[in-house]
């Protein structure tokens, strides 16, 4: 079986939603404040798709990991390709901040193991690409009657563990830490480094 669209009715069927709290999301940035930030460039898996409409009437996402490890290798490694076991990157691409959150409840689909099959959907909805799938994934969510904050998806780069991805309509149940920390400074920063081979050079 291959990723289709959602179903037709999928608006019909019960979505598996959990409860969320915002301060078990971590989030790599390359700014010190302002997070979280909630692009629209349809560009990324779970973007909105109708980029033919008016940039005010798309809806923004923002990425997540729930640890430092799955928030690093979604967006530092995301595009790189390991070299000889590792990842030769000059040290500026490690000029991140960490960013983390208020305690806060999130509603959020789960898109993983059984609850993804039940809905019609398998694990290349993860890894696949080019996103329109995906994306087309994310919209069925976004209009779903159960009005979730996000979803719960494999990770692609680290595929063992869980990410997120939240829509702007969260915004308001998100409060940034202040100050962020600088990535390098970040505990656990050095065994991520380690775990991944990252040589900066």
């Amino acid at each position: 079986m291959s990723l289709t669209l959602p179903d037709v009715a999928f608006s019909s069927l019960v979505l598996p939603v959990i409860e969320v709290d915002a301060a078990k999301l971590v989030r790599i940035s390359r700014h010190n404040g302002g997070e979280p930030y909630f692009g629209k460039s349809g560009l990324n898996r779970f973007d909105d798709p109708r980029g033919h409409l008016p940039r005010a009437d798309r809806y923004g996402t923002s990425y997540f990991g729930f640890t430092l490890a799955c928030a690093f290798a979604e967006t530092v490694l995301h595009d790189r390709t390991s070299d000889r076991g590792g990842f030769k990157m000059p040290y500026t691409e490690l000029d991140r901040w960490v960013a983390r959150f208020k305690a806060g409840k999130l509603k959020l689909a789960v898109l993983t193991g059984k609850h993804l099959k039940r809905l019609g959907g398998e694990g290349s909805l993860s890894s696949i690409v080019p996103y329109d799938l995906p994306q087309q994934w994310s919209l069925a969510i976004h209009k779903h009657p159960a009005t979730v904050d996000g979803l719960v998806y494999m990770s692609t780069y680290l595929n063992t563990e869980e990410a997120v991805v939240l829509f702007d309509r969260a915004l308001g149940k998100l409060t940034a830490k202040s100050p962020y920390k600088e990535f390098q400074d970040y505990p656990g920063s050095l065994r991520v480094l380690r775990e991944f081979n990252v040589l900066p050079y």
